[in-house]
């Protein structure tokens, strides 16, 4: 039988949000977009209509418009409609994350092309190429990591 919680304290939640939001500021994701995910991450009912999270992160329509825009971009969020009624509900997209990891691992082991581009232009014994060369080691490195790592805890799809 399930133990029976109480309802999380609402500062705490909010908390939670503002470190989803924090984190995701350090990889250049704006805060409004971070408390967003964060809110829909937690919120019940999982759908939630934009004034429902404005309301509950605190945020203006305009901002809210504009991030969840990021969002949806970004694939982490989807928007619904339902029969009969005007107002969308953005929900966290199933596998938004492992979408989301997949395309930035294919960025970043993309850049060992572009570094290898940059030393085939500049020769390998050229001075200038110390700093590529750099960079060319460390995707190589990130490259071998992402090929030799086990396939994602959801085991859809393959890796990039």
């Amino acid at each position: 039988m399930a133990e029976l919680q109480s309802p999380p304290d609402p500062d705490e939640l909010l908390g939670w949000v503002e470190r989803v939001a924090m984190f995701l500021a350090a990889d250049g994701v704006p805060p409004i977009a971070g408390r967003i995910l964060g809110w829909l991450m937690i919120c019940d009912p999982p759908e939630q209509s934009a004034g429902q999270i404005g309301q509950a992160i605190g945020a203006s329509r305009a901002s809210l418009t504009t991030n969840m825009r990021v969002l949806l971009t970004m694939g982490f969020v989807s928007r619904r409609t339902r029969p009969g009624e005007r107002t969308a509900y953005y929900r966290v997209e199933e596998g938004a994350w492992e979408q989301v990891v997949r395309r930035q691992i294919a960025t970043l082991t993309a850049f060992r092309d572009i570094t290898g581009d940059g030393i085939a232009m500049l020769g390998t014994n050229s001075g200038r190429t110390a700093r590529i060369r750099e960079a060319q080691k460390i995707f190589e490195w990130m490259a071998k990591v992402f090929d030799d790592a086990p396939p994602p805890p959801s085991g859809k799809g393959r890796r990039p």
